[in-house]
């Protein structure tokens, strides 16, 4: 399977992102792609309460999902939008993952588990759990290609999740993600690489990028990991495209030449004070 990764750097115009998004979505299935990914937040970067209620949507009523799940099935791709901000109610969001068949219909949608609440010390203050409603389920998507498991973003720093989500199949890690500058260079690459590492996946980490109009600023390096923990592709830090060829054969070569999936063992703590 021909992968594609789609790094964008989205605005807070709802109706021209999707526009944007399509165009995208439709050069990476010109180039080969059987399978297209998306970053976090696809098509709105709203960091204003008030602003952010009043433009999203209710799942069934989004215009951007309706586009991308009938560009979906034009195209006859497998379409995975890394998230919308959709609303569960008047006053509530969710972080929201979308993976859409090539006939357009919604295989699974995934709400984000772990929230982002910080102050970083710089002064930049993130507190999601404010306005956004945590998911409750891992999920685990098993296509003709190989099998998905589906996080974003904060998710990708808790590795149990993955573990998990290995555990029940997965093979092919997606972490689309709105990174800050900061922790990007710091921490991005390492903890995509030790996800891959750990489980022996493909990790697929479509990214938000540059300078946004609400003023914030993201990492951008969507990046795909091999199963032994290279980097297969990166994207540096302008919007486009990334194409990578999957082979799941090094799925199953990582996981026997390291085999920790099978090696799980249950056990006690003991904490021993002697301060």
């Amino acid at each position: 399977m021909r992968a594609a990764l789609i790094q964008l750097n989205t605005g807070n115009d709802i109706v021209a992102e999707t526009m944007a998004v399509c165009s995208l979505i439709r050069e990476a299935a010109g180039a080969g792609a059987g399978f297209v990914s998306t970053p976090e937040t696809t098509h709105l970067m709203e960091m204003n309460r008030e602003a952010v209620l009043k433009k999203a949507f209710y799942q069934d009523d989004d215009p951007g999902l309706k586009a991308f799940c009938a560009l979906a099935a034009e195209l006859g791709i497998w379409l995975h939008i890394g998230s919308l901000i959709t609303k569960v109610a008047d006053d509530r969001l969710a972080n929201r993952a979308y993976v859409i068949t090539p006939k357009g219909k919604i295989a699974a949608t995934y709400d984000k588990l772990h929230l982002f609440d910080v102050t970083l010390p710089n002064g930049e203050a993130y507190r999601e759990s404010r306005l956004y409603q945590p998911g409750s389920s891992a999920v685990v998507v098993k296509t003709p290609f190989g099998t998905l498991g589906v996080t974003i973003c904060y998710d990708l720093r808790f590795p149990y999740l993955y573990r998990a989500l290995a555990d029940m199949g997965a093979d092919i890690m997606l972490v689309p993600a709105a990174f800050t500058v900061k922790t990007g260079e710091a921490h991005w690459h390492t903890l995509l690489r030790a996800r891959a590492i750990e489980t022996g996946s493909y990790v697929l980490a479509a990214a938000q990028t540059g300078k946004h109009k609400t003023g914030r600023s993201t990492y951008g390096h969507s990046l795909a990991i091999s199963p032994w923990g290279g980097v297969v592709a990166d994207a540096g830090t302008e919007p486009g495209i990334t194409l990578v060829d999957l082979d799941l054969a090094k799925v199953a070569e990582a996981r026997q030449t390291v085999p920790s999936l099978t090696h799980t063992r249950v056990f006690d703590v003991k904490v021993i004070d002697v301060s």
